[in-house]
C-alpha cells in the first residue's frame, strides 16, 4: 500500500521505516527537509494514487487542527486522513464533520509504543466508521505487534483518542505508584541493594509490567537517578481523563493525585506547603523551617 506520512519526529520516522519494513511505500513529509521525502503537503499528496490515504503525526493542538485543514484542501472524495497523535477525542468530531462535507473519510488513532515501537509494534486504537477503517487497515496491520493482538477498532469518530486519553490517565497512576515505591525504599536504610529490589519485581510479581522494565533500565543508567531533575510535564490527556471522569461521575482518586504529582513537582518551594508549615506552626506550634537569607550589603 502507499500512504502519505506527515510528521518525521520520533515515532512518526519510526513509523515509516516500520511500514517500509513490511513492504509499504510510505511518502513521508515534515518541516525538517533532512528527514522528509518531499518539500510540500502538496508534492507529497501529489505523489499517491487514488484513493489516498494520509496519516498526521504532529503535535496535538493547532497544528495538527492547521494541518488537517490543509490536507483537507488537497484531498479529494474516497481519499482518508488517519489522525494519530494525542489529540483530544472532541476534536476528531468536528475534523470527521468538516472532512465529510467534501466525502473525506477520518480516522482517529490512539497510538502507544514510543521510541520502542519500531521494533516492539505499536498498540493502535482507532475510531471512525467500519468502511473507513477497512481503507489503512493493512497498515494498521503492519505497525501493531505481531499476531493479533494490539489493534482495536474502539467505536465511531472519537473513540480512538477517547481510549488512547484514558490509557495516558492509567499510565499516569502507574508510574507514581512505581516512583513512589522508589523513593520509599530509598528513603530507608532497610534496603541496600534498591535498583535490584525493583528490577526482582520483573519476574513473577503481580506488579511486573513493561513500565516496570523500563524503571529498571533507567535505574541500571544511573542508580540514584542524579542525572534526573524532579520535574515532570504532563502531555494534556490526564487533565482530559479527570475532566471526563468529573463530566461522568466516574471516582478517579489515583489518576488524578497522579496529575497533581506533577504539578507539584514543578514547584522548587511550594506555597501550598509554605501554608501547610505556618498553619502547623501556628495551632501546635510545630517547628518551621526557615528560609536562609543571604546578607544583602548595605549601600555606603
Amino acid at each position: 500500500m502507499e500512504i502519505g506520512l506527515v510528521g518525521l519526529g520520533r515515532m512518526g520516522g519510526n513509523m515509516r521505516e516500520r511500514l517500509r519494513r513490511s513492504g509499504h511505500t510510505v511518502i513521508g513529509y515534515d518541516p525538517n527537509p533532512e528527514v522528509a521525502d518531499v518539500s510540500s503537503l502538496e508534492e507529497m499528496v501529489g505523489g499517491l494514487p487514488s484513493p489516498k490515504v494520509v496519516w498526521v503525526m504532529v503535535p496535538a493542538g493547532e497544528i495538527t487542527r492547521t494541518t488537517i485543514r490543509s490536507l483537507g484542501e488537497l484531498l479529494d472524495e474516497g481519499d482518508v486522513i488517519i489522525d494519530g497523535g494525542n489529540s483530544r477525542w472532541t476534536d476528531d468530531k468536528v475534523h470527521a464533520a468538516e472532512l465529510g462535507e467534501r466525502g473525506i473519510g477520518f480516522v482517529d488513532a490512539g497510538v502507544s509504543g514510543g521510541v520502542w515501537g519500531l521494533d516492539n509494534g505499536y498498540a493502535l486504537m482507532v475510531g471512525g466508521d467500519p468502511e473507513t477503517v477497512a481503507k489503512a487497515q493493512t497498515v494498521f496491520d503492519a505497525l501493531r505487534p505481531e499476531g493479533e493482538a494490539g489493534f482495536v477498532h474502539a467505536g465511531p469518530v472519537g473513540a480512538g483518542h477517547f481510549a488512547k486519553m484514558v490509557h495516558n490517565g492509567i499510565e499516569y497512576g502507574l508510574m507514581q505508584a512505581y516512583a513512589e515505591g522508589y523513593e520509599l525504599l530509598a528513603a530507608t536504610h532497610v534496603v541496600e541493594d534498591v535498583p535490584g529490589v525493583i528490577k526482582s519485581w520483573t519476574h513473577g510479581t503481580v506488579i511486573r509490567s513493561w513500565l516496570l522494565d523500563l524503571l529498571v533500565l533507567a535505574l541500571e543508567a544511573d542508580p540514584e537517578l542524579d542525572q534526573i531533575r524532579g520535574y515532570v510535564d504532563d502531555s494534556g490527556e490526564g487533565r482530559w481523563t479527570i475532566e471526563e471522569a468529573i463530566n461522568n461521575a466516574v471516582p478517579a482518586p489515583v489518576m488524578t493525585a497522579a496529575l497533581f504529582a506533577r504539578f507539584a513537582s514543578r514547584q522548587d518551594d511550594s506555597p501550598t506547603m509554605k501554608a501547610v508549615a505556618a498553619l502547623r506552626s501556628q495551632f501546635g506550634g510545630h517547628a518551621v523551617t526557615k528560609v536562609a537569607r543571604q546578607e544583602v550589603e548595605k549601600p555606603a
